[in-house]
């Protein structure tokens, strides 16, 4: 995995979408910049034997999936964006787990689509929906995360590029039969 810090290098926004079996697939959708309408690269994989749901706990199923995929990325990655939130209020979520394990030098937006009680963010309108995104950030201002998001790609509420990651996560799984 490249680390850089600056403007140069990708973002990449990752999904991980659980199977019933145990297994699951991942994807990560990288770009160039926020606003970009097609991905500079994409990258999935499965990953066996994965830690069951603890309410609170979610990064210890998460993390593992990201990290095998953000290994990858050929490219340097230079912001990362989670389907979640960095922050659960006082105690670290994915993100932060994330943004830790990295050392601190790759700043990681969440964007979250449900509201945590406590957890906070940016609330963030996208298209034509009444319904805000949850916009939280580690190693960058979380108004600033939150203007990225805004600006990405696309007319509905789930940014194009976020939309993509999710959709390729859901696929890698069908193809791999599971």
């Amino acid at each position: 995995m490249l680390i850089r810090t600056g403007q140069t290098g990708v973002i990449a926004a990752f999904d991980v979408y659980y199977q019933e079996d145990g297994y699951s697939s991942a994807a990560a959708v990288c770009m160039d910049g926020y606003a970009d309408a097609q991905p500079a690269g994409v990258y999935s994989a499965q990953r066996p034997n994965v830690e069951r749901y603890v309410p609170g706990e979610f990064y210890r199923r998460e993390l593992p999936c990201i990290l095998g995929l953000l290994n990858m990325i050929p490219i340097a990655v230079r912001a990362i964006i989670v389907d979640g939130y960095v922050r659960l209020g006082g105690r670290p979520g994915l993100g932060q787990h994330l943004f830790s394990v990295l050392g601190s030098c790759i700043p990681v937006v969440g964007v979250a689509k449900s509201e945590f009680r406590g957890a906070g963010g940016v609330p963030v309108l996208r298209g034509r929906s009444r319904r805000p995104l949850y916009i939280t950030a580690a190693g960058m201002d979380a108004d600033a995360a939150a203007g990225n998001i805004r600006r990405m790609h696309g007319p509905y509420r789930i940014p194009t590029l976020l939309k993509r990651a999710d959709q390729l996560a859901r696929e890698q799984a069908g193809r791999n039969g599971v």
